[in-house]
C-alpha cells in the first residue's frame, strides 16, 4: 500500500526536530498521535524508519534514503501551494506582510495609502522578529534588515534608517555630553536582543554597565521611554513621530540599518503581491527623510527661519 502523504509529513517532521514532543509541537497534535502515524508508515512500508534512543530519535539507513524522497515531494507541494495563489482571482486575495514590531508600526500608520486604489486586497500584517517561512507561504513579503541566505528569494532594497536617542522632555539633559548621558538612566533591550541597532552603541557609552530596564521589543522599549524610565535609542521614524518624546543629538552613525524587502520569487509576479510591494516601495521613497531620521532637522530648521 503506498505511503500517505499525511504519514510522510508526520515523518519528515519528527526527522527534522528528533524527538516526539517537539514534533507534536509542530504539527499541533497529541504526542501519541506522532508515535501512531510513525507506526503506521513504518507498517505500511514494511521497515523501521528510526532508532528509539532515550533522548531523541535517530534515522535509520532505511529513513535516510525515504528522507531525500519525502524532502523532494514537501518542496514539490511547497511550490504547488505557492503556484496555487495565481491560479485563482490574482487580483483579489490576502497579502500577509511580516516585519518587526518598529516597522510593523511604521506601516500601519500609512496603511490608507498602501490600499489606496488596492480596496480589493485585504493586508495581514504581522509584527515578529522570528524570519517567516515565505516557502511555505508563512508570508507572502517580509520586510528585514538581513537579508537570509535563502533559495528562491529576491530583494529589494527600501532604505536606510536612522536610530537616535529619545528621552521625556523632563529627562533631556542641558549637555549632551557622553560623561553627561552616561549618567543618565537607561533603557535597553534584554541579553537575547542585543543586537538591535544602537545597543552595542549604547553599551560602550554606558562602558559595559546594563541599562537599568531591559525590554525585549520597540514598542515597550518606546512606552518605557515615554513614561520617563529612562533614554532609549530608538528608530528616528519612530521616535521623531511621537509628541511624547524629545530627540537627543543627531543620528547615530553607526546604528543605520538597511532595509530589505524580500518575497518568494513564484509570487512576484501576482498582481495583488506586486501592487502591495510597488505600494512599499513608493512609501519608502516618499518617506525617506523621516526613515533616516532627516524630517525633524528640516522642520527645526525651518521653525528658526
Amino acid at each position: 500500500m503506498p505511503a500517505d502523504w499525511s504519514d510522510l509529513r508526520v515523518f519528515l517532521t519528527l526527522a527534522r526536530e528528533g524527538s516526539l514532543t517537539a514534533a507534536a509541537r509542530q504539527l499541533d497534535v497529541s504526542h501519541p498521535t506522532v508515535a501512531r502515524r510513525i507506526k503506521a508508515l513504518e507498517d505500511s512500508i514494511g521497515a523501521r524508519l528510526f532508532d528509539r534512543l532515550p533522548d531523541r530519535f535517530v534515522l535509520t539507513s532505511a529513513g535516510e534514503e525515504l528522507l531525500t524522497d519525502v524532502k523532494a515531494m514537501d518542496r514539490a507541494a511547497e511550490s504547488i501551494h505557492r503556484r496555487s495563489a495565481g491560479l485563482s482571482d490574482t487580483v483579489h486575495g490576502t497579502v500577509r506582510l511580516s516585519a518587526d514590531e518598529a516597522m510593523a508600526d511604521f506601516i500601519a500608520r500609512h496603511l490608507p495609502r498602501i490600499r489606496h486604489g488596492r480596496k480589493c486586497v485585504e493586508i495581514e500584517l504581522v509584527a515578529s522578529h522570528q524570519l517567516a517561512n515565505l516557502s511555505r507561504r508563512e508570508a507572502d513579503l517580509m520586510i528585514r534588515q538581513d537579508v537570509p541566505e535563502v533559495a528562491g528569494i529576491v530583494t529589494r532594497k527600501l532604505g536606510r534608517t536612522a536610530h537616535a536617542v529619545y528621552a521625556r522632555p523632563d529627562l533631556v539633559p542641558s549637555d549632551p555630553s557622553p560623561d553627561t548621558l552616561r549618567a543618565q538612566p537607561w533603557i535597553g533591550f534584554d541579553e537575547a536582543h542585543v543586537y538591535m541597532p544602537g545597543q552595542r552603541w549604547m553599551m560602550a557609552l554606558l562602558d559595559g554597565l546594563r541599562p537599568a530596564v531591559r525590554v525585549n521589543n520597540w514598542l515597550l522599549l518606546r512606552e518605557a521611554a515615554r513614561t520617563g524610565s529612562g533614554l532609549a535609542v530608538l528608530p528616528c521614524f519612530m521616535g521623531d513621530a511621537d509628541p511624547w518624546l524629545h530627540r537627543i543629538g543627531p543620528p547615530i552613525e553607526e546604528a543605520h540599518t538597511e532595509q530589505w524587502l524580500l518575497v518568494h520569487r513564484d509570487l512576484r509576479v501576482l498582481p495583488r503581491i506586486r501592487g502591495v510591494m510597488d505600494a512599499i516601495v513608493a512609501l519608502f521613497q516618499a518617506e525617506r527623510m523621516v526613515v533616516e531620521g532627516r524630517a525633524a532637522v528640516v522642520a527645526v530648521a525651518a521653525a528658526a527661519e
